[in-house]
């Protein structure tokens, strides 16, 4: 059995007038699920940063990213030779300020704000799915997010 890979990944959100929270979501590119933007870990680069370029270069979204892990998930990511390579990933909530309207992978994928109820569903990672409904219950009173989330909103 493979030893799994680290990645990091950001969870791009906004909260909307109505106290409700979205979340940013983009399509892979091998697949079109329904996916948040990841990537691997990069040298000389602190995981959250990482996790802000791979957020601007997949979905051009800009914002304030947390240093602390909000969570993580376990999948197996599919090389190029159809093995499977299992990965863990560190997620790291955003708070989106900016879309840009050409970014780096906007020719490979679709972007689209989900309700955290939606995004639920949509996702195929049981372990990120329980972080987004962790998020739909209660935002403002979880971990990390929440403090992050009510600056925002101020």
């Amino acid at each position: 059995m493979k030893k799994p890979r680290e990645q990091i990944a950001a969870l791009p959100l906004r909260w909307k007038d109505d106290e409700t929270v979205e979340v940013l979501m983009i399509t892979s590119r091998d697949t079109g699920r329904w996916i948040v933007p990841k990537g691997w870990t990069m040298k000389d680069v602190k995981p959250w940063a990482a996790a802000a370029i791979e957020a601007l270069e997949e979905a051009g979204a800009e914002g304030h990213i947390a240093r602390e892990v909000f969570g993580t998930y376990g999948y197996d990511k599919i090389l190029g030779d159809g093995t499977a390579q299992p990965c863990r990933v560190r997620v790291y909530p955003m708070i989106v300020d900016n879309l840009k309207t050409d970014w780096k992978e906007k020719g490979e994928r679709t972007r689209k704000w989900f309700p955290l109820s939606e995004a639920v569903k949509l996702v195929d990672e049981p372990e990120l799915a329980d972080m987004l409904a962790r998020l739909t219950v209660k935002p403002k009173k979880v971990p990390v997010a929440g403090p992050m989330l009510r600056r925002a909103a101020s």
